[in-house]
């Protein structure tokens, strides 16, 4: 059985490699792989043994986890499906975060990330390598913050939203649940909910099914 220190990860892609990489880093022991996939049940990544299906997960006797899944509305069936699990924050030590700011359960923190002061950070969040968000920000659960964007102060970042690498979001602007930001793209103005935006200033490119 693991100790209670023992935290177990929820897919085993390559967005897994980089949740068990910071884990390591932050000296927290990343036990065990839970994946649905059979092809890759009885490998390791990273030296973590990948166990089996998702549903062993309580069976194999672990209580704390994070999933390493980057979709977003896979890490929210996921994270209402299992029950009784105590979500893990995982940060890495290579960032910059205000005391002041405050980072939801099931978040994770890549390295080179900076967060500035009173951002308020939601639960099962992905803030990935290399992004920065600035004061006062708001991101809401299950958003994906990709590499490299860039948020500036007060901006919010509805639930379940993507906000594509190397993008960036200008002061208190809005994005929308469910939205969908291009790679590169430069958001100027509010982005309705359920849409995907692209472009130079960011145009909505089509209507989402959310």
């Amino acid at each position: 059985m693991p100790d209670k220190e023992s935290i177990a990860i929820i897919g085993a892609g390559g967005h897994a490699k980089v949740v068990i990489g910071t884990l390591q880093a932050a000296g927290l022991s990343a036990a065990a792989v839970f994946d649905d996939n059979p092809s890759v049940w009885n490998t390791e990544i990273l030296g973590v043994p990948v166990l089996g299906a998702v549903n062993r997960l309580a069976e194999e006797g672990y209580s704390r986890a994070v999933i390493a899944i980057g979709d977003n509305a896979t890490r929210r069936r996921l994270s209402v499906q299992l029950r009784g699990v105590e979500w893990v924050s995982v940060v890495h030590p290579r960032t910059w975060i205000h005391p002041s700011v405050r980072i939801g359960a099931g978040t994770v923190v890549f390295a080179g990330v900076v967060i500035q002061p009173e951002a308020r950070i939601g639960n099962h969040v992905i803030l990935n390598t290399g992004a920065t968000v600035d004061h006062e920000c708001i991101i809401h659960d299950y958003a994906h913050v990709a590499p490299g964007v860039h948020l500036a102060g007060r901006v919010e970042i509805g639930e379940g939203a993507f906000i594509g690498i190397g993008s960036s979001v200008i002061q208190c602007r809005k994005v929308g649940a469910w939205a969908v930001i291009g790679a590169g793209a430069a958001v100027v103005r509010d982005i309705p909910d359920g849409v995907t935006a692209v472009g130079v200033p960011a145009r909505v490119l089509q209507t989402g099914r959310r």
